[in-house]
């Protein structure tokens, strides 16, 4: 990821992650066990899951299809403190995805796969904190059905989209609701999102992790946070995202995404306008992280970044895209708006640090 997005627009709206507990009580799992012993498994269904016909308009059928690939994580902390979530396989020898913040600091993960009455304990393969995407696995007796990813870019806002999850410890729950939008920065804690897909399907504690489908049955995104002060606001990371993080996570342990090092703001013309700048596009720098790569090319908070090796960039997202086309390690030119008028800076692309990071605050 190349940038952290400090959103202004939803400045007053609150969001939160959507695991079963999260900062201490978003919810109180009630009356659920968790197996101390997982050594032994008890088969309890033992019927496949149908092969449906995939009729357009057909969400039921999706939902059958899909929903033995779903599943619930339950994360245990040292402190007592147990977090929902969901996830669903990759790979039929029980890998799976799910999303950084329902495991982030357990101590123990378990997995209840849909057929068994025995809850699976889960390894973690890799996990990277700030696109909040974890790669977990578990060893089932037999292989484990999958879904497939889709493509989040090529599908277009008001298309029809289904969240099946765990909210609330309702164990395969299934929502319906279309892509509200596209392309959506968040900041939620330390947490920053610079590109999530908006949906109306409702999103609730204990949804996170789990996937967000089309009508084909495939991945377009998974389910991450929901406005707390609003309705049919949920927000998915995308399959894009996934995708390039999945094999990263495999082999690495984390992600190994360039790096910046910057945190840009949406509203370039008013950032453009306090400091002085005559640049009202391009992607204002809001706040330079210390030591990171930017600050030791000298890029400081105000700057305008107009163009990355040549290419215009308008937007957060695009920036990020442009940076995601480049590797760890690799040198590139940033044209940037400052004080002084346009000037070159040229840094060698560095590696996106794999926890919370402490984003200096500027004033606006």
């Amino acid at each position: 990821m190349t940038s952290i997005v400090k959103t202004v627009g939803f400045s007053l709206m609150g969001f939160v992650l959507g695991a079963g507990i999260v900062g201490g009580g978003t919810l109180a799992v009630a009356n659920h066990q968790v197996p101390a012993n997982a050594a032994v498994y008890q088969k309890v269904a033992t019927r496949t899951s149908p092969t449906l016909p995939l009729a357009t308009n057909t969400i039921s059928n999706v939902v059958q299809r899909v929903s033995p690939a779903v599943v619930k994580i339950v994360a245990t902390h040292r402190n007592g403190q147990v977090d929902i979530g969901t996830g669903f396989f990759v790979t039929a020898s029980g890998e799976l995805i799910t999303n950084d913040h329902v495991i982030y600091g357990a101590n123990h993960v378990q997995v209840d796969v849909p057929g068994y009455a025995k809850a699976f304990p889960a390894h973690i393969l890799g996990t990277d904190y700030i696109s909040d995407v974890a790669a977990l696995k578990i060893s089932p007796p037999k292989p484990v059905p999958t879904i497939s990813f889709g493509s989040s870019s090529q599908t277009p806002v008001g298309a029809w989209a289904i969240a099946i999850g765990n909210p609330y410890n309702l164990n395969h729950t299934v929502t319906v609701g279309v892509i509200s939008a596209k392309s959506r920065p968040l900041t939620i804690g330390q947490r920053q999102y610079p590109n999530l897909l908006q949906t109306s399907a409702a999103i609730n504690p204990g949804n996170s992790g789990g996937p967000l489908l089309n009508l084909k049955g495939q991945v377009i995104g998974i389910n991450t946070a929901v406005s707390t002060q609003g309705q049919g606001l949920g927000f998915a990371i995308p399959a894009s995202t996934l995708k390039k993080l999945w094999p990263q996570l495999i082999k690495y342990g984390h992600g190994r995404q360039p790096w910046l090092g910057v945190v840009v703001v949406t509203d370039t013309a008013g950032l453009a306008h306090h400091y002085g700048l005559p640049a009202s596009s391009g992607v204002a720098v809001g706040s330079v992280l210390p030591h990171s790569v930017a600050a030791n090319a000298g890029i400081r908070a105000g700057d305008v970044i107009m163009d990355v090796n040549n290419r215009s960039v308008r937007s957060a997202t695009q920036l990020e895209d442009v940076i995601n086309q480049y590797r760890v390690g690799q040198k590139i030119t940033l044209t940037l708006q400052t004080h002084h008028g346009r000037v070159n800076r040229t840094v060698t692309l560095g590696q996106a640090p794999n926890g919370p990071i402490a984003v200096p605050h500027t004033k606006f």
